[in-house]
């Protein structure tokens, strides 16, 4: 028996996912008990009861000055920028990828750009958005755009470019316009990719909004971590990167779920 024909079913897999994570955690309460008995003081690797003494305040307690929760002031306003970035983008990236894939002369006009902004480096960029658009949400949210929005088009784009000849004669012989190729020909196929599409860049986007928020904000999950860096408050920092982790693994699940629910014939092509 060939190991590549052996398929673990969903108990055995879950499983077997679960063991790498146990082991992680395990590793972890290990390492932080040796170094807390060598030296109670040590803030390198806290404790779980730090942890949880540390995030309580931030969870249950209101700050002093602002009034606010912050834990959950930092999510609602982290979650809001990512929000608007990976909507817009996605927006932006089912347009101009359905009409690229369609359309060779709008392929030939629009590829070479989008390569090129494919291939700078975001935070490259950041500095001039900030210049540009200010220190307010709108240079956050566009550099969330700018990171996923071209990689989204081009793979839409290609996907949409790569379905069969065959397809797009038959439509235009029963007398379908370009308009309706795209909306019921092009479309329904580009509609899973695109999914699979924002799932690969919810990560991505992860990363450009914490970058965002560590330069210029007030508040906001990556605001947060940089912030109490400077005092070595690893015992705020790791639970807030954890969480960072369950949200964005919440997101893709998400994805996931509406793929498969709202495009079950597609989910051949799933991994």
């Amino acid at each position: 028996m060939q190991w590549v024909n052996v398929k673990p079913g969903r108990r055995s897999a879950a499983l077997m996912g679960a063991i790498p994570v146990a082991i992680v955690i395990l590793t972890y309460l290990i390492a932080s008990a040796n170094r807390h008995a060598a030296n109670p003081a040590d803030k390198l690797l806290p404790t779980p009861g730090a942890m949880v003494d540390a995030m309580s305040a931030l969870i249950l307690h209101a700050d002093p000055l602002s009034g606010r929760l912050l834990f959950w002031a930092d999510t609602a306003a982290s979650l809001q920028r990512l929000g608007l970035g990976l909507g817009i983008s996605t927006a932006i990236a089912l347009l101009v990828g359905l009409v690229m894939g369609l359309l060779p002369v709008v392929r030939a006009s629009l590829a070479p750009l989008i390569t090129i902004i494919a291939v700078i480096p975001p935070i490259a960029l950041l500095p001039i958005l900030f210049i540009v658009f200010g220190l307010g949400e709108t240079a956050k949210v566009m550099l969330i755009i700018i990171g996923i929005a071209p990689f989204i088009t081009r793979d839409i784009a290609s996907h949409i470019g790569a379905i069969p000849a065959e397809q797009i004669v038959k439509a235009q012989t029963l007398g379908a316009s370009s308009w309706q190729l795209a909306l019921r020909v092009a479309l329904p196929q580009a509609m899973p990719r695109l999914i699979h599409a924002v799932r690969l860049s919810i990560g991505p986007a992860w990363v450009f909004l914490i970058s965002a928020e560590a330069i210029a904000s007030d508040i906001g999950l990556g605001y947060r971590i940089f912030l109490v860096r400077r005092y070595l408050s690893m015992d705020i920092i790791l639970p807030y990167v954890a969480w960072t982790a369950l949200l964005a693994i919440a997101m893709d699940l998400a994805l996931l779920w509406i793929g498969r629910k709202a495009f079950p014939w597609a989910q051949g092509e799933r991994r």
